[in-house]
C-alpha cells in the first residue's frame, strides 16, 4: 500500500493525459520508476477496489445537511488534521482555489475566466513550498 501510495503522490507533479501514460514505453512519456515500482495490472486492480467508506452506510442526498463528500469524508478529515499537525508554515501563505476535474460529480464548477474552467473548488491553505497545510472542499 505505501508502494502504491507513493506512485499516485508522484502522479501529482507530472503531467500526463491518461492514466495508462505514466507505464507508456513511448520515449515521450517513458519513466522508469512507476514500471519498476509496481505493474500497470497491480495499480489498477488495487485502484479499483480501494474504498474508504462502508457503502451500506450511504446517507439520504435528499436530506438538506447531508455531506457529498461522504465517501472521502473520513479520509479528508485525516489528512487535514496530519497536515496541520506536523508542519508549521512560513510567512509567506498562499490561498490555491480550483482544481481540474473532468469527471462526474454535482459540486463541479464552472468558471469561464479561469485556465482551468471545469473543476472543483477547494480551498488551500498552501506555504511558499507547495505544501498544503489546511483544506476545505467547497460543495
Amino acid at each position: 500500500m505505501l508502494v502504491f501510495l507513493a506512485i499516485t503522490i508522484s502522479m501529482g507533479h507530472s503531467i500526463r493525459d491518461e492514466l495508462t501514460d505514466f507505464w507508456s514505453r513511448a520515449d515521450n512519456y517513458h519513466t522508469t520508476f512507476y514500471g519498476n515500482a509496481m505493474s500497470w495490472d497491480r495499480y489498477l486492480h488495487i485502484l479499483r477496489f480501494l474504498h474508504f467508506t462502508d457503502k451500506k452506510k450511504v446517507p439520504d442526498m435528499k436530506e438538506e445537511n447531508s455531506c457529498r463528500l461522504w465517501k472521502i469524508r473520513n479520509l479528508f478529515d485525516i489528512l487535514k488534521d496530519k497536515f496541520s499537525k506536523f508542519y508549521n508554515p512560513s510567512e509567506n501563505l498562499d490561498l490555491n482555489e480550483v482544481v481540474k476535474f473532468k469527471g462526474r460529480v454535482i459540486f463541479r464548477q464552472y468558471i469561464p475566466k479561469k485556465r482551468k474552467r471545469f473543476g472543483v473548488k477547494i480551498y488551500k491553505l498552501c506555504d511558499k513550498t507547495g505544501y498544503t497545510y489546511d483544506m476545505a472542499v467547497y460543495v
